[in-house]
């Protein structure tokens, strides 16, 4: 263990200096990150960390056991390795490999950067709330980098160690044990996808209010009123009109958050009397935590493709653009991009990357264009012919000094900063020519964000010049009909030269504030997006039985991406009514998007459900069904058969399931006349 920490020690003093100027570097860039603590492992203890959700305590469970074994085969085997972990934390803690190259620790250590932007910054991570506990992690060697001044976040270390004791606490118990608590953990973690993902989390509580209309009828049994007075009192369909009026009032609101619901108002099955029974306080508790860690990571699913795109965006322009790579540490860098952009499958780095770059590409097409478009002669009719293309790219290059910030030209940017020149640092400059920072290695120290933005101007890069002419006349129309008339350019070299070369960073920052990766997609997933990186839709066939390409359509890749990122990509599931048929069953809805479900996985959830329900649970749902005739047919003309969609509720009485038809009110509940992607209402949108 001696020689273990050494080489951490070790591993973490030769990065006291990247951590500090990638830090510094980040915020030249305009982030704004959480304060990051780098901490330097052994690859066990990585691995430990990766099973562990990139936290050091969490509650005891066998699971946490499963993870670590699968992730030490990954690593033993060459399946893959883990580079880096962060977490949503302030101070963000992010977990090194000392095995890591210094070119790869410069990598990750850019990459975190980003994320910890991300996390500050994005609003779907501000949903979650968190507790005032205080405690850091213990494991590691530290690599300090300098404080800031941000308003506090969130303390999740803290939070999920204090689950950590409670349920161990229970664990403990001599009267409830580790065998019964993993088993309701088993229970409920079936279901820690169907909180409200999109609402700030609140502790669920236990109202002790009965929840379920109150049924007449019942109350008459339990009076023992004579048939004749109870008919001369209350009309029997008077009664029956009135019970299902309230069962039809339970479906107008669904309640999203199944888990809540069920703290509220679950029992549990109690084996032994047959019967459901109050939940345990240790019980209730449990499920608590275990929602609200649901809703602590619901931030990180419901952003992966933007978040790990930003940080893979901003990595690349650090370590390459940048040059915070040295030279002999570049090769060992663009292997290591390669090899994660280039993962296959839906790649979150790759798609999320290329989406930031539309971003910014878009923006800063839509500047430039303003900016030719008040030029005297230039129309939205004329624009291609009366644009010199090749002039516009020259103009739209960085300033040489600015371009080759450095040792070589430190005297005018000396001679530059006297004369007020917004794109230098004077500060930077003045530490270059005292020898305090080298210019060499670091070029950026001599340069303002404003300086930055045109020595990284997107439209001025060679992969990009084109993109600025292909713009389509409609577009063109579309920007001119909005245009004031205030301000107008005899040549375009005066009308590039007023081009605010940070319009497509400052649109990145502000789409990182609201957006989450189903809206991000819909904002930005667009025909020409679809059309220039080459994106498909591919589905099973059922007609060959294997996986075919089905569409290069953008309408159709858009469509399958949203299906794809709703509720994690899981099926939307809400609570539709606590006293089902006035039977006090529970009846859950899948809201029906065009997806079915997987009905097997469904009765295992209604298996779990129904221990937290006590009584019998109800799931409504629509399954395609195929006609073998209409199969048979589609196979030999090779095409795919058209289902038949029907509705179905699964009973299940903690012995048997049933289907049964669907109520055609229910059907109609659950059904989506469009296909609805859940996303946040407007208001969340820039």
């Amino acid at each position: 263990m001696r020689d273990d920490r050494t080489a951490a020690r070790r591993a973490a003093a030769r990065l006291e200096e990247p951590v500090r100027e990638a830090g510094r570097l980040a915020r030249k860039l305009g982030l704004d990150p959480y304060r990051v603590n780098y901490w330097v492992v052994t690859n066990d203890e990585m691995n430990q960390l990766i099973a562990y959700d990139g936290f050091q305590s969490r509650f005891p469970h066998w699971r946490w056991g499963m993870k670590y074994d699968r992730q030490r085969k990954q690593s033993q085997f060459g399946l893959g390795k883990a580079f880096e972990i962060v977490n949503n934390d302030d101070p963000a803690n992010a977990f090194l490999q000392e095995s890591n190259s210094l070119a790869d620790q410069k990598a990750v250590i850019t990459h975190v950067e980003a994320h910890g932007d991300f996390f500050a910054n994005n609003g779907w991570f501000g949903l979650f709330t968190d507790g005032d506990g205080q405690t850091g992690p213990s494991a590691g060697t530290q690599v300090d980098r300098d404080d800031d001044d941000r308003p506090r976040g969130p303390d999740a270390a803290a939070l999920l160690e204090r689950h950590a004791e409670t349920v161990a606490g229970y664990m403990e118990d001599p009267e409830i044990g580790r065998e019964t608590v993993e088993r309701f953990i088993d229970t409920v973690s079936t279901l820690t996808d169907t909180i409200d993902q999109h609402s700030a989390y609140a502790e669920a509580v236990k109202t002790g209010e009965d929840i379920d209309p109150e049924d007449l009828r019942e109350r008459l049994d339990a009076m023992d009123l004579s048939s004749d007075v109870r008919g001369q009192v209350f009309d029997e369909e008077w009664l029956e009109e009135r019970a299902e009026a309230e069962a039809e009032a339970r479906l107008d609101e669904p309640r999203r958050d199944v888990l809540a619901y069920l703290r509220e108002h679950g029992m549990c099955y109690d084996e032994e009397t047959d019967r459901a029974v109050e939940m345990a306080d240790w019980q209730r508790e449990t499920l608590e935590i275990l929602r609200r860690e649901a809703y602590y990571f619901a931030g990180q699913r419901v952003t992966k493709v933007m978040n790990e795109g930003w940080a893979a965006y901003w990595e690349s322009l650090m370590m390459g653009e940048e040059r915070f790579a040295g030279v002999d540490e570049f090769l060992t860098y663009a292997d290591h991009q390669a090899r994660v952009l280039g993962s296959p499958g839906l790649n979150p780095y790759k798609l999320g990357k290329e989406l930031w770059e539309y971003v910014e590409n878009t923006t800063n097409r839509r500047e430039v264009i303003e900016r030719l478009l008040r030029v005297e002669g230039v129309t939205w009719r004329n624009f291609h012919e009366a644009v010199d293309f090749d002039e516009a790219e020259r103009l739209l290059e960085p300033h040489p000094t600015i371009a080759g910030a450095g040792p070589d030209v430190l005297g005018d940017l000396a001679e530059m900063a006297a004369n007020g020149d917004p794109r230098v640092d004077p500060k930077g400059v003045d530490r270059a020519q005292s020898g305090t920072v080298d210019p060499e290695k670091y070029p950026w120290e001599l340069l303002t964000y404003e300086g930055l933005a045109e020595r990284h101007f997107s439209l001025a890069k060679p992969q990009y010049r084109e993109f600025l002419q292909r713009v389509s006349r409609e577009r063109l129309e579309e920007t001119a009909r909005y245009l004031f008339d205030d301000e107008r350019y005899a040549t375009i070299e005066e009308a590039l030269a007023d081009v605010d070369r940070g319009a497509g960073w400052d649109r990145m920052r502000e789409v990182r504030e609201s957006h989450n990766d189903v809206t991000f997609v819909d904002a930005f997933l667009t025909e020409e997006f679809v059309r220039d990186n080459h994106y498909f839709t591919y589905e099973f066939a059922r007609s060959s039985g294997d996986y075919r390409v089905t569409s290069a359509e953008y309408e159709d890749v858009k469509k399958k991406l949203l299906l794809r990122f709703t509720n994690f990509g899981k099926p939307t599931v809400n609570v539709y009514d606590g006293n089902f048929d006035n039977r006090g069953e529970l009846l859950l809805g899948h809201e029906y998007n065009g997806v079915t479900l997987d009905v097997e996985q469904a009765k295992g959830v209604l298996e779990r459900a129904y221990k937290l329900w006590g009584r019998p649970v109800n799931l409504a749902t629509i399954v395609k069904e195929y006609d073998e005739h209409d199969l048979e047919i589609a196979r030999r003309r090779n095409r795919e058969p058209t289902p038949r969609e029907t509705g179905r509720r699964i009973r299940f009485d903690g012995e048997e399931f049933e289907t049964h038809e669907l109520d055609t009110q229910i059907e109609e509940r659950i059904s989506a006349s469009e296909v609805d992607y859940d996303t946040k209402p407007e208001e969340w949108l820039a």
